[in-house]
């Protein structure tokens, strides 16, 4: 089968949630062993992932260095972390392939992510990101461009646009590699957002992709026969954290559209991963598993998982 694999930010991280480099390659390295069992058990195999930690301390660097330097725009920022972390995974995945007697060339494709122009976040931006930061420190931020609000006590917080991915831009590389077996990691935080001028030009813009939509726009684009959200847990659930809290197996598109709907997954949390699965099937996908990378190969044979299918 042709698997996409799509990496929650846990998996470029230490339990602790330690961005260092060498825990990052550690982390990956445990995420690319599992990728292995993949390719091993004879599965075409692309990866996508999360890149917040990483963007996070681009933005650390940018706001120490902003009196110096000016600050590196988020479309660079996710640029940069595609290439950071696609060349970590390229390693580390040879290093698992090496290490299980598995011959398959890898590679990792830096992707741009069509949106909206016009989209409302552009003009009135929403999405928060990065640290809070004292007023007296975030001026010269604002003197560069940058939107930032007033959050009270806890200080001052730059927010951004998180359009709706339109088009993966690149994808015809991508399904080029896949088809002359290559394992791919691509479109990685969501994809690098790019716009387009009335001239027919491609701009960056400065916002942020939810990395699981563009994880189901992507694994309709590349004709995915599984979609498999990789996250800590082993299946999403229903009235998580109390007595009656049970595990999600098989599920239908109605049913876990419903659950949805009652508020039961968090915004923050599982919400985002339900959604992907959930538009990748309803737009021809043929099966989405929400599970723990500890069970992805069960999942995508069908045993495990919280499996969501028409």
């Amino acid at each position: 089968m042709r698997v996409l694999l799509a990496l929650g930010g846990n998996a470029m991280t230490a339990p602790d949630g330690s961005a260092t480099p060498a825990a990052q390659i550690e982390a990956v390295g445990v995420a690319m062993q599992a990728a292995a069992r993949l390719i091993a058990a004879g599965h075409d195999l692309v990866i996508t992932h999360g890149n917040g930690p990483q963007v996070g301390n681009l933005l650390v660097k940018n706001e120490l260095a902003a009196h110096v330097v000016p600050p590196v725009p988020l479309d660079w920022c996710g640029a940069q972390t595609q290439g950071t972390l696609g060349f970590t995974i390229l390693n580390q995945l040879d290093a698992a392939l090496l290490a299980a007697g598995v011959a398959r060339p890898v590679a990792a494709l830096v992707t741009r992510v069509l949106v909206n122009g016009d989209d409302p976040g552009f003009t009135h931006p929403t999405k928060p990101i990065g640290r809070y930061l004292p007023h007296d420190t975030v001026q010269t931020l604002i003197d560069h461009g940058q939107t930032w609000q007033d959050r009270g006590e806890r200080g001052w917080r730059r927010v951004v646009a998180s359009p709706e991915p339109l088009e993966i831009l690149d994808v015809a590389a991508i399904r080029a590699l896949v088809d002359a077996g290559y394992a791919v990691c691509a479109a990685g935080g969501g994809g690098i957002p790019v716009v387009r001028d009335p001239d027919g030009r491609l701009r960056g813009v400065e916002a942020v992709i939810d990395k699981d939509l563009t994880a189901a726009l992507l694994g309709r684009a590349i004709h995915a026969d599984v979609l498999v959200i990789a996250t800590d847990v082993d299946h999403a659930a229903i009235d998580f954290g109390t007595p009656a809290q049970r595990e999600l197996t098989a599920v239908s598109v109605d049913e876990l559209r419903a659950y949805a709907a009652q508020g039961q997954f968090a915004s923050g949390s599982m919400g985002p991963k339900v959604d992907a699965a959930l538009r990748f099937v309803e737009q021809g996908g043929p099966r989405s598993v929400i599970t723990s990378l500890t069970h992805i190969t069960d999942a995508v044979e069908g045993n495990f998982g919280t499996c969501i299918e028409h």
